[in-house]
């Protein structure tokens, strides 16, 4: 599939590392579908993408998109998030020692 089917966060300029700064995580997600023609048959999509908790708005909007555009019906979500870099991991260095 060439096409691009989930809109990045709306900050798609930054990268990935300001995006964590920005207080994003990763979110991943299990999404269980049935398949259009074998409605009794369900198929696994796995979707990833950096979010903000609580309120997940790259998942909702991914959510949304495949309700309107995609044509297996959902059975389920399941999702996880983690914030890869928080406050207490990143300090800014002001000098620097060498030795030998």
């Amino acid at each position: 599939m060439a096409e691009k089917i989930s809109p990045r966060p709306a900050s798609i300029s930054k990268s990935e590392f300001e995006l964590q700064l920005a207080g994003y995580g990763l979110t991943t997600a299990k999404i269980y579908y049935h398949l259009p023609d074998h409605p009794h048959l369900l198929q696994l999509f796995i979707w990833q993408q950096y979010d903000l908790a609580p309120k997940f708005p790259a998942l909702n909007n991914f959510i949304d998109f495949w309700k309107r555009e995609i044509d297996g019906p959902l059975h389920s979500v399941i999702f996880t998030h983690h914030r890869l870099l928080g406050p207490s991991d990143w300090r800014n260095v002001e000098m620097e020692i060498t030795l030998h």
